[in-house]
Order: structure tokens, then C-alpha cells, then sequence
């Protein structure tokens, strides 16, 4: 590798680090004579994590941090003075198949600033990925992100290539897009999810018909919003999601806690560290969504605008609606045992499952899996007794369950604060 290269390479993986919608999960390429590379097991890659504990897959590198957009919470925003680079084409072709024959990277992961206009920059994106699949014969996962605003012929191009492609929303509301990032709007970072989505939908029908028909966007497409730059209260970003999910078959949405990078523009919000607390309990919520049956307006609402930061969404939904409970867990639907803190998707099926052999009781649970810690209050089975969030009242369960845990002392340091002991 030159050393031109290699100054491009740390400038633009830098540069993309902050984009954190780069899951590789999702489709299985079985790797074949006269090809390079497989995605096996679905997992695409083996998982990087870098200083601040964020997961980093793929090679995740840019095509260029040149950008025509000044957005106020990014860092490649054209009034940044930045070190810039953009690859050429074949560089980063073969900067992929290099790297891939180093054993160093199963995957690629590509995203770009926008130069010129939309389509220009997609257009080169979609080359890259051509020239893998086509002249290099890679057969690896990529990850591609799809410009906001670009054509149609080229977002069915490219996911033609592509294992996912994304589309990344940022900012939740139109209202406070326009006032970070001016110079865009929903409507044409939307434009391109429905054609992703209309193409994966064609897909599945051609391939009814003809087996050996071409796949598009197997893994299907995510997309990532900032939690934290601007005013959202959590049910504003849930909702959203929730109308992802539901209209554009979105398989993952990332939330990315805001990243005080630009902190000179007094439109961004003085933060010391990024809201990572609230950025987990988004994707716990994200998780009830997509596998528990829940509905995003019943884990926050109105009333409870915002996820509590101490507790997971799962026991704060019980611990306000205790009339829900107890659970018998030998006759409740599978529908109402997931809703149970401390029991998860595997154990609610194990446990379904299970009793139709006969009845269940603690030391059952307990080997399936369940946390008993918090499921003791929620349930009664066999053998618990009946003192559950009714008797013990939501605020002493909250309590008990807050707690911090209690250090253990060892006897060795007893002796020495206490020698005569």
C-alpha cells in the first residue's frame, strides 16, 4: 500500500466513525470456487469494538468527508477546516480485496459525504461495489449507505450488490432538521427507503417465480437517528421507529447518542459526554418492539413521555400497570409471559413449551433461564408465594429491585482493619 493510500485510509476512516448503523448480521453467502469470501453463519464478519465501546464492523471507511451539506452535528460539515481525502474508485476496490487477503477484514462497510450532487456521489459508490462482485468476484458482505436524494435506477443498481443498504434519518423531526441541516428535508432521505423497500418486495416475488432470480438487499435495510441533538422526547423518536418498522419493512434503527463535535455552534445542545444511558434504554425499547409484541405508545406515552433512565422499559411498563399482574406462568398466552420482567423471548417459548408435560414451579424457572430476582414479583406458580407487586406496591419492588448491590467483605480484610479478630 502507497503511502498516498494509506494518509487517505486514516483520514477517511476516521471520518466515518461516528456512523453507527454498520450491523453485519442477516444473510448467509456460502463461499464458492473461483470467488473470494463468504458470509458465514450470517455474521458477515468478526466484530471490532473501539475505545468508547462502540461496535465496529466491516472495513468502515468513506469514499470521501468532502461534503457539499453543512450540518451542524456532523464532522465532515463543509465549514469544518478538516483534514479532506476522497478514493478513487479502483483504490478503495482494491484497498477491500487487499485488506481481505491480509485476513484483516471479512466485509465493507461504505458511506461517503455527498460531492457534487446526490446522484454523482452515488453513482461512484455504486461502482465500488460492482467492481467487487463482478471483476473481483467478492463475495463478503457489504454495507452500503444510500445518499439521500439520489435516483431510483441507482438505489435498484446498488442493491443489486449490496447485502444492506441504509439510509440514515438523523434527526426525528422535519422541524428540527431544518434547523440543524438547512439544506435537507425527510422527504429525500425517505424516497430512497421506499425504493429499497420496493425492490426487496419485487425480489421475493421474482424469486417465487424463478429460483436463481438475482437477490436485492438480502439483509434488508436500517437506518440511524442522533438521540440527544435536539428537543425529541423519547415517545417522538419510539413513534418513529415504530412507522419505520412498520411501512418500510425496516430491519434495524440505530440510535446514536449525540456527539458534541462541532461544539462552537450555538444550535447544538452543550452535553459533557454523549446521553449513552438514554441511548441504551432506546434500543431496549427498540428490542420490546421488534420481539416483545409491545406498541410504542405503550412504553412511553403522554404521560410518560420519556424512558426512565434508572429502570429497563420492560419493568417500568409493569411497575405502572400492576393490574396486569400476578401471571400464572401454567396457563397465561405467550403474549402476556413475555411481558413478565426477568423472562426473555427464549425462556417465554421454553416455558410454553414445558408445561405441557406438566406444571412448573421456581426450581423449573430457574433452569429455563428466568431471572428470578425480578420475575418473583410478577408470577405465581406451584410453589412462589402470593407476594407480588399487588401486595409488596410498585414503589417497594422499584426499590428493592434499585438497590445497589452490597459489597462483599473478605474475612482476609477484616483481619486487617480488625487484627484481633
Amino acid at each position: 500500500m502507497n503511502e498516498i493510500v494509506l494518509e487517505k485510509l486514516k483520514t477517511l476512516a476516521e471520518s466515518a466513525k461516528y456512523d453507527v448503523s454498520c450491523s453485519s448480521s442477516g444473510t448467509i453467502r456460502k463461499g464458492k470456487a473461483g470467488e473470494l469470501g463468504n458470509t458465514v453463519g450470517g455474521m458477515g464478519i468478526c466484530h471490532s469494538f473501539t475505545e468508547d465501546g462502540r461496535c465496529v464492523s466491516l472495513l468502515k471507511i468513506m469514499l470521501t468527508n468532502f461534503c457539499i451539506y453543512d450540518c451542524a452535528y456532523c464532522i465532515n460539515r463543509r465549514s469544518n477546516d478538516i483534514r479532506r481525502a476522497t478514493f478513487t474508485v479502483q483504490e478503495l476496490v482494491d484497498l477491500t480485496i487487499e485488506f481481505y487477503r491480509r485476513n484483516y477484514i471479512e466485509g465493507l462497510f461504505l458511506s461517503s459525504g455527498v460531492i457534487n450532487n446526490p446522484d454523482y456521489t452515488m453513482e461512484r459508490m455504486v461502482r465500488v461495489v460492482k467492481d467487487l462482485r463482478t471483476v473481483h468476484r467478492f463475495n463478503g458482505y457489504i454495507h452500503m449507505k444510500s445518499i439521500p436524494g439520489c435516483s431510483q435506477e441507482l438505489v435498484n443498481e446498488a442493491g443489486l450488490y449490496a447485502d444492506r443498504m441504509s439510509v440514515n434519518l438523523e434527526i426525528p423531526t422535519e422541524a428540527n432538521l431544518k434547523l440543524l441541516a438547512p439544506e435537507k428535508d425527510h422527504r429525500s432521505v425517505y424516497k430512497p427507503m421506499r425504493y429499497i423497500q420496493q425492490g426487496m418486495m419485487q425480489s421475493i416475488e421474482d424469486r417465487r417465480k424463478f429460483k436463481k432470480a438475482p437477490r436485492f438487499v438480502p439483509a434488508g435495510q436500517s437506518t440511524q437517528m442522533i438521540v440527544g441533538a435536539t428537543n425529541e422526547r423519547d415517545k417522538d423518536i419510539l413513534r418513529v421507529s415504530s412507522i419505520l418498522y412498520q411501512q418500510t419493512q425496516m430491519r434495524r434503527v440505530y440510535y446514536s447518542g449525540f456527539i458534541p463535535v462541532n461544539s462552537y455552534d450555538k444550535r447544538l445542545p452543550v452535553l459533557k459526554q454523549a446521553p449513552l444511558v438514554r441511548e441504551n434504554r432506546l434500543y431496549q425499547a427498540d428490542w420490546l418492539m421488534r420481539f416483545y409484541q409491545y406498541r410504542a405508545d405503550e412504553i412511553v406515552d403522554d404521560s410518560y413521555p420519556d424512558l426512565d433512565l434508572e429502570i429497563d422499559p420492560k419493568l417500568s411498563w409493569a411497575l405502572r400497570h400492576p393490574e396486569s399482574f400476578p401471571v400464572d406462568i401454567n396457563k397465561a398466552d405467550y403474549a402476556m409471559i413475555l411481558r413478565v420482567p426477568g423472562i426473555g423471548v427464549k425462556s417465554a417459548q421454553f416455558i410454553v413449551t414445558s408445561r405441557r408435560h406438566g406444571r412448573l414451579n421456581a426450581s423449573h424457572l430457574k433452569k429455563i433461564g428466568v431471572v428470578m430476582k425480578k420475575a418473583q414479583y410478577f408470577i405465581t406458580c406451584n410453589e412462589l408465594p402470593m407476594y407480588t407487586v399487588n401486595e409488596a406496591t410498585p414503589e417497594y419492588v422499584r426499590k428493592i429491585l434499585t438497590e445497589p448491590k452490597k459489597k462483599k467483605v473478605d474475612d482476609r480484610q477484616l483481619s486487617i482493619i480488625f487484627p484481633d479478630r
